[in-house]
């Protein structure tokens, strides 16, 4: 087996990572500092509460997300990026950039 385990390459590792249509949406609403959950999925119009709460723990899993649970009355719970989190919204600038320049393109396609 080869150093990167059972991923082909490094892409597929990352895809591993950021599979999901709404993670890396999450990672850009952590990208100014720690949010909550109910605000994280206010500003995710469309996910469900489900959902969200399985992406967030994956992405703790990936160690790219950080949850931090302080033991108040009521509790609190927030969510941020880690160093890793943030490389990785880094890496995914350029793809957003791809998509902008290529929106049209993109568009048409799920169009039809």
């Amino acid at each position: 087996m080869s150093s990167l385990g059972k991923f082909s390459c490094g892409l597929d590792a990352a895809m591993a990572v950021v599979d999901g249509k709404r993670k890396p949406l999450i990672l850009w609403e952590l990208k100014d500092g720690p949010k909550r959950f109910n605000a994280l999925h206010r500003d995710l119009p469309g996910i469900s509460q489900k959902m969200l709460t399985q992406h967030l723990k994956e992405l703790q899993r990936h160690g790219v997300v950080h949850r931090e649970s302080y033991h108040e009355v009521p509790p609190r719970v927030e969510y941020s990026m880690t160093a890793a989190g943030e490389e990785l919204l880094e890496a995914l600038n350029p793809l957003g950039d791809w998509a902008t320049k290529h929106i049209n393109l993109i568009c048409a396609a799920e169009a039809g």
